[in-house]
């Protein structure tokens, strides 16, 4: 099966876009048979005690990484970025991984919340009995979806993988070696993008689930977000502008990062833990898991891009619009190719032509 080029890019596009739309509408009924089934008269405390705020929670991470998705799809289309095409096939079966998860954890916690009595009152219960029959099929629903449309992302991201393949070996040439570096550059970006989403993700169920407000390590955490976000907008400037001094710094802030979630995964399954981090163990281990073997990968990669500073890599990747940047000039450079053969061959600069100047004399 053959389609134009642009046709590719947008199949891709497609089936990201229509992932996202059922699943973020198949979440949003999740969410709301979930809050329909819940005890009006629960008071606040019991809400809180009962962790009926951790289903909330996992269904909004969904809905933020469909977003996520589908913002990196589109950048991904733009720039031709053919390692971060790839990176979001391995997200989508993350994806699919993380909705399998979700499944037993909502089930958990369904089946626990059916059977908590309300303060003062014996006979009515946090949550309904009916809601994990209302729940059920759509969640199983969802995996399917995704594991579908996964199948499809990894067909359409092998012809994009050519496409794209070919067009920057139109623009950065035969040179392998320059090749080698360009991809190891992608390689960091697209590793920095998923570095955020997954700190993020572990960031927002840890304070929302796990933590309580009046905390002294509710505070830390909440602003160790910012922090982050700046440190990983320092690398890519770092990276882009071949600055040692700031790559070197960087590197040792990736290494602190792994030494917090190293913590953060030990503590959990400390005995004294244990009832903590019930709610949501499994989502937080696999996501400080996935963390942490991002953060070891980006430092790999981070020392290949170092190598490879002064090495005349820089003029490809001055600015996001690289790839578009160097398209036109290629397009523009053969617009001229084109029009000097024109003029040639319409006498423009023929020997007889009054302006016909010699290409190769000395002067």
């Amino acid at each position: 099966m053959q389609l134009p080029r642009p046709s590719w890019k947008l199949a891709f596009f497609g089936l990201v876009f229509a992932e996202a739309a059922v699943v973020l509408a198949l979440e949003g009924y999740v969410f709301g048979k979930f809050q329909y089934n819940i005890n009006s008269k629960i008071s606040s405390e019991q809400r809180k005690s009962s962790n009926t705020v951790a289903i909330p929670t996992y269904l909004a991470l969904f809905i933020f990484a469909e977003v996520f998705h589908l913002g990196m799809t589109f950048d991904a289309l733009r720039m031709k970025n053919t390692i971060q095409v790839i990176g979001l096939c391995i997200f989508n079966t993350a994806l699919l991984v993380y909705a399998g998860i979700q499944y037993e954890q909502i089930k958990t916690a369904v089946d626990y919340l059916s059977s908590w009595h309300l303060d003062g009152d014996m006979e009515n219960y946090v949550l309904s009995g009916s809601a994990w029959g209302e729940m059920r099929a759509t969640l199983i629903a969802i995996i399917c979806v995704i594991g579908v449309i996964g199948f499809a992302m990894f067909y359409v991201c092998y012809k994009l993988y050519i496409d794209f393949g070919w067009s920057i070996y139109k623009q950065i040439g035969a040179d392998i070696e320059m090749k080698h570096r360009y991809l190891a550059y992608q390689i960091f970006m697209t590793l920095l993008k998923f570095d955020a989403f997954f700190f993020l993700g572990f960031t927002v169920q840890f304070c929302v689930i796990i933590l309580n407000r009046k905390d002294v390590e509710f505070g830390l955490t909440i602003a160790v977000i910012p922090c982050t976000v700046v440190a990983l907008f320092l690398t890519m400037i770092a990276i882009r502008n071949e600055i040692k001094s700031a790559t070197a710094l960087v590197f040792v802030v990736f290494l602190a990062g792994m030494a917090y979630f190293m913590f953060k995964l030990i503590r959990m399954y400390q005995p004294s833990q244990v009832s903590k981090y019930v709610a949501a163990r499994k989502s937080l281990t696999t996501f400080a898991v996935i963390t942490l073997f991002l953060l070891l990968v980006s430092e790999i990669n981070m020392v290949f891009c170092a190598r490879n500073f002064n090495k005349g890599l820089k003029p490809y990747i001055a600015s996001q619009s690289s790839i578009r940047r160097l398209w036109t000039r290629s397009s523009s450079d053969s617009g001229e190719a084109e029009k000097l053969e024109g003029e040639d061959s319409m006498g423009g600069n023929s020997p007889s032509s009054p302006g016909y100047r010699r290409r190769f004399s000395l002067d």
